[in-house]
């Protein structure tokens, strides 16, 4: 048996930093993923994919582990980073965009925008009581990487 949660996040924040300075942090996905917590690893696929896997979540045979792959485009002229799933690798299916402009010279304006779709091999009676469990972490682990970035300028 599996379940699947859904998850639709948003965030827009100013980073005390300039413009290019941000976009090559978040277009470099490596280094952009160093300021995700949680992240257990991050394999390169090639052509600019990534598969992330995440640290586990719970004990022994009741862990959860989240696991999913997208491919990057980055626009520096237009401000934007997207990713897209890759489709059979992992239980999630991820995608989103960043949307960067330049606020004066030393500040960007950041929206982040991302959708999830986690399927984890749960009994589906569980779904109500770990859907907004597992939706409370997301959101704590994407405010986590906020605060990060901004730390780092």
């Amino acid at each position: 048996m599996a379940i699947t949660v859904s998850i639709e996040l948003s965030r827009d924040f100013e980073i005390p930093a300039a413009y290019g300075e941000v976009f090559d942090l978040l277009a470099d996905v490596p280094r952009s993923a160093g300021y995700f917590p949680k992240v257990d690893k991050l394999v390169d696929l090639g052509d600019n994919a990534y598969r992330w896997e995440m640290e586990k979540i719970g004990i022994d045979k009741h862990a959860i582990q989240s696991i999913y792959a997208c491919t990057y485009q980055s626009d520096r002229d237009a401000g934007s980073i997207t990713w897209k799933p890759v489709k059979g690798e992992g239980n999630g299916v991820v995608q989103g965009s960043w949307a960067l402009k330049a606020n004066g010279d030393n500040a960007t304006v950041a929206k982040f925008r991302t959708s999830a779709e986690l399927t984890l091999p749960l009994p589906g009676l569980l779904k109500l009581a770990i859907s907004p469990v597992i939706k409370h972490e997301f959101n704590s682990l994407v405010d986590t990487y906020v605060d990060n970035l901004k730390k780092a300028f």
